[in-house]
């Protein structure tokens, strides 16, 4: 099995798949927010599919959560849809990013050590 090559700071075990439906765009406000998020480290890959109005992203959520990304799209007054169905997706996106997140930043540990050697005198 091949391993896809990924953009610089994208983790392939962390990287997840988002799926936005924007209420409202504007064409050049689209192309500044997509430009602005793609620079971002931590982004594999962003598109726009015009036929559904809605925003495809991949990055890595050990680096990145839903909410920079969605400060972006703000910023640039592009407004993400207010429906159920994409109301309850970013609640789900926002609990598994803060989940990968703080798995990355975890230190396992474990109490099944071997025991030191036994002297024997």
């Amino acid at each position: 099995m091949t391993r896809k090559e990924h953009r610089l700071g994208v983790s392939e075990e962390n990287l997840v798949g988002r799926h936005l439906k924007l209420e409202s765009w504007e064409e050049d406000a689209l192309k500044l927010a997509m430009a602005e998020i793609d620079a971002m480290l931590g982004i594999d890959a962003i598109s726009f599919d015009r036929d559904s109005d809605t925003l495809h992203l991949a990055y890595d959520a050990a680096r990145l959560c839903l909410e920079s990304l969605e400060t972006i799209l703000e910023k640039h007054q592009l407004v993400v849809s207010h429906d159920w169905w994409t109301q309850f997706k970013e609640g789900y996106y926002r609990f598994v990013d803060e989940n990968i997140a703080d798995n990355a930043k975890h230190a396992p540990w474990s109490c099944h050590q071997i025991p030191p050697p036994v002297r024997k005198k």
